[in-house]
């Protein structure tokens, strides 16, 4: 659990989130969910913690699936949340039934990553964005609710106002829906706003131009974000804290400038070294991860960047099937298939937490120097991290070391998920 704590004589944090956890369930056919002692879930977020001050533009950053979007409709209460707290102005939301957290949805509203989507077609601009003033009951005359409406279009940059009014999602640009979906979060006037990807849709030319409307809005009404993101460029022009997250963790948090001026752990290296610098003479090498995110159903063990890392260590949590996804991807090429014949089929091996094996044939001696020695040659950290290779009950069994536990550290001003430190 990545957590912080704030001076003392810092103002009171408007948003809280220790230890949040969201899981969800995955379907299975009813015969196989009776095979099943444990049910398989989808870690979308594993753990994460971080406050947000008044005023303040935190940046939840991360690669598609990572579970960022996850943890903004979690504080909303718009995904219930499987274990963990959240704190808002003080008070623990995270059980509160409908009845009583609808009072402070005027206080926390969202800006939807889709505005195509966020948009009833068959509502009128001037009727989407006036409508949460009737669902929360703040006003039920026709009259004010237009005159607040047009104030707000007018703001956002919505005009001319009077026209756009009458006009249907359809009938809008881009740009305009988008605007106009942050006008319909801003007549409430809330104090929190969770943006979720809002300028992901939108073409290049405009996404500037929202940005500035939303640190306008910010600087007019004391507003802060939870700016949610896989853009490190934008996030650097709009956020003061960045939080980088990880297959459904946070692995490194700190203010935007220190993060981007020195990145401490290896996923925001690789983050930030993939960023285009549109200067030839000052493109650095890039040192982007090995192989696919892994599955969030079955996330790995330890720190969950580790089968991806170019800095991995032999402690950072290497398991039996990472063994065997090893010789998986070495067997892709059939010259190296043909050398390594003898250790078996693929299909042969099998893998539960820190061991990996098979039926053990009668070179038992010659299997075990093979497995040495690509490991060797592939990952040397992966090669210490054996802790045995022997024959158990007529199979070779390959077990790996215990990680070293995981803990979040302070590192030259943030806070960092990493063995490296």
């Amino acid at each position: 659990m990545i957590a912080e704590s704030a001076p003392s004589d810092a103002p009171a944090s408007l948003l809280e989130v220790e230890d949040l956890v969201v899981h969800y369930p995955v379907k299975m056919p009813f015969l196989q969910s009776l095979v099943f002692r444990d049910k398989p879930v989808v870690h979308a977020v594993d753990g994460v913690s971080f406050v947000l001050q008044p005023g303040e533009i935190l940046g939840l950053v991360g690669e598609s699936g990572c579970g960022k979007t996850t943890v903004g409709r979690t504080v909303l209460r718009l995904t219930e949340p499987t274990s963990g707290h959240i704190r808002f102005e003080g008070v623990d939301i995270t059980t509160l039934k409908e009845k009583q957290i609808r009072p402070l949805r005027t206080k926390i509203q969202i800006i939807f990553q889709d505005p195509h989507a966020s948009l009833n077609p068959a509502m009128s601009i001037g009727r989407a964005i006036g409508h949460p003033l009737e669902v929360h009951g703040i006003s039920d005359d026709p009259q004010e609710i237009r005159e607040a409406v047009l104030a707000i279009m007018r703001e956002v940059g919505l005009t001319p106002a009077e026209l756009l009014y009458h006009q249907y999602p359809g009938d809008l640009s881009g740009g305009q829906k988008q605007r106009a979906v942050i006008a319909r979060a801003m007549i409430l006037r809330p104090r929190l706003l969770v943006a979720d990807e809002p300028v992901a849709m939108l073409d290049m030319s405009i996404r500037a131009k929202v940005l500035e409307l939303m640190l306008d809005l910010k600087a007019r009404h004391n507003l802060t974000y939870l700016f949610i993101t896989h853009d490190l460029a934008t996030a650097k022009f709009v956020c003061d804290r960045i939080a980088i997250m990880y297959l459904g963790r946070i692995v490194e948090i700190g203010s935007a400038k220190e993060i981007y001026a020195d990145p401490k752990h290896p996923y925001t290296r690789a983050l930030l070294a993939a960023i285009p610098v549109p200067d030839p003479t000052k493109r650095g090498p890039k040192v982007l991860p090995r192989g696919e995110v892994p599955d969030a159903i079955r996330p790995p063990a330890g720190c969950r960047f580790h089968p991806r890392c170019r800095s991995v260590l032999a402690t950072c949590g290497w398991e039996g099937r990472d063994f065997v996804e090893f010789l998986e991807e070495r067997w892709l090429d059939e010259k190296i298939a043909q050398a390594e014949a003898n250790l078996g089929p693929i299909d042969e091996w099998a893998y539960q937490g820190l061991e990996a094996r098979r039926a053990a044939p009668q070179n038992v001696a010659g299997i075990a120097e093979t497995i040495r020695r690509i490991l060797e040659n592939g990952l040397p950290a992966f090669a210490a991290a054996v802790s045995s290779i022997g024959v158990e009950e007529g199979e070779i069994v390959v077990r790996f070391r215990t990680a070293d536990d995981l803990r979040p550290k302070l590192v030259e001003g943030r806070t960092v998920e990493c063995l490296l430190y």
